[in-house]
């Protein structure tokens, strides 16, 4: 049956091809990325769905150098707690590997954005009475939206997650209730990775489709390492 909803073919193809190519990017060139292409970015962002149409997401633009310094500083602190955290959890053979491992490029990107949740979160009940938690679901659509638009464009980024969110809104002057979700890095790349880096520097591997489907009910389908 022909879908007049569907694109063609070929633009079919460039939109899977971005999202199997997109990557976890750590290395940057120190290239400025024009506004005007920054500005695009965030709008693609802007144009993620949101439950009740909320729109969470509030982004932070990094601009000062000695700001952008200490936010490399937090996330370097938190990198040896997890290494820590790591070694106590599993052995210290892994918490050398976890330290050997580019984790950011905080220092090294052409923009540097923090995506945040906003304040007065608890006016928004539609969608979320039962289920709170969606307004991070929400921004992390957001994110994802500027991600796939970024490696289209042939930009790199990169998602960082390793960093205390009261120190970071802290040294950000948030307000109460609003909370940091991501520092992502923006930038022009050398050469994207063929495989997340993960899996290139042989941290972890990929699961397939097939353990993460199920039909009707819960079944444990994987494998545990």
């Amino acid at each position: 049956m022909k879908n007049t909803h569907s694109y063609s073919e070929l633009e079919q193809a460039a939109i899977y091809k971005v999202i199997a190519e997109r990557r976890d990017m750590r290395h940057f060139l120190p290239t400025p990325i024009a506004s005007e292409l920054l500005t695009k970015l965030l709008q693609a962002a802007h144009h993620a769905p949101s439950v009740g149409l909320m729109q969470p997401w509030r982004f932070i633009r990094i601009s000062d150098s000695n700001l952008r310094k200490q936010i490399h500083q937090l996330v370097d602190e938190e990198r040896a707690n997890t290494a820590q955290a790591i070694g106590e959890l599993e052995t210290t053979t892994r918490m050398a590997e976890f330290l050997k491992l580019k984790v950011e490029g905080i220092l090294d990107c052409g923009e540097l954005l923090i995506a945040t949740l906003c304040d007065k979160r608890e006016q928004h009940i539609f969608g979320r009475r039962t289920l709170p938690e969606m307004d991070i679901a929400s921004v992390s659509c957001a994110i994802q939206n500027m991600w796939l638009a970024a490696r289209a464009e042939g930009i790199g980024m990169g998602w960082v997650s390793i960093f205390d969110p009261v120190k970071l809104a802290n040294l950000l002057n948030m307000p109460a209730g609003t909370k940091p979700i991501a520092i992502l890095c923006l930038g022009y790349v050398n050469t994207f990775y063929k495989e997340p880096m993960l899996v290139e520097t042989g941290w972890r591997e990929a699961k397939p489709l097939s353990e993460m489907l199920m039909e009707n009910q819960w079944q444990n389908t994987w494998q545990t390492s």
